[in-house]
């Protein structure tokens, strides 16, 4: 399972990577991975004017996207399209931030997983 990374170096530039989950077990019902910590879920939704500016993320956390897409870009240049189904870990609590925006004008719904 892939999940995008959106990571601050020590300059305080933002970069995006990308993390494999690694499979803890394997059974009838599919695979699984080790468990994960987690402090809690907030349920977003985001209006498809959305269009937010240099800003870093509020807390570390897994986002997920539920029905829409979102386009990141990262201080250091790369831009990444995240679609409906896709995973990303925001980790950039401090440094120059990164800018959110709505694709297609569409409404996006999405979970928010913070990890501490």
């Amino acid at each position: 399972m892939h999940i995008h990374h959106l990571y601050v170096d020590d300059a305080g530039e933002t970069h995006w990577g990308d993390i494999e989950i690694d499979w803890a077990a394997e059974g009838p019902g599919g695979k699984i991975s080790a468990r994960m910590p987690a402090t809690g879920i907030i349920f977003r939704e985001t209006p498809g004017t959305y269009d937010y500016d240099w800003h870093p993320a509020p807390r570390r956390q897994y986002i997920v996207n539920l029905d829409a897409a979102v386009k990141i870009t990262v201080s250091d240049g790369e831009t990444r399209v995240i679609g409906p189904g896709e995973i990303f870990l925001v980790e950039d609590t401090h440094g120059k931030g990164h800018c959110s925006q709505a694709i297609d004008g569409k409404m996006r719904h999405s979970l928010f997983i913070p990890i501490d």
